[in-house]
């Protein structure tokens, strides 16, 4: 996958885990950057569940995924 694909995938991801955890985005670096963090932590939790996603779509429900679990470690994290 190119690079343009993470940033593409890793903004989109950003952006709808984004409305599903707190209502808004995070702007297009803010998004891509949870985006691509988000997954690395999904790919790690669907090979840990032994789960595959390929293709676009695959991938962006895996970012996604992650994007979502990592806001709510650090929502979790912040109200500590």
């Amino acid at each position: 996958m190119g690079f343009i694909a993470w940033l593409i995938i890793g903004g989109l991801a950003g952006w709808i885990a984004g409305n599903i955890m707190r209502g808004g985005g995070f702007g297009i670096l803010g998004n891509i950057g949870v985006g691509i963090i988000g997954a690395l932590i999904g790919g790690f939790l669907f090979t840990l569940l032994g789960l595959q996603a390929g293709g676009f779509i695959g991938s962006l429900v895996t970012a996604t995924v992650g994007s979502v679990v990592l806001l709510w470690v650090i929502s979790k994290v912040r109200s500590a």
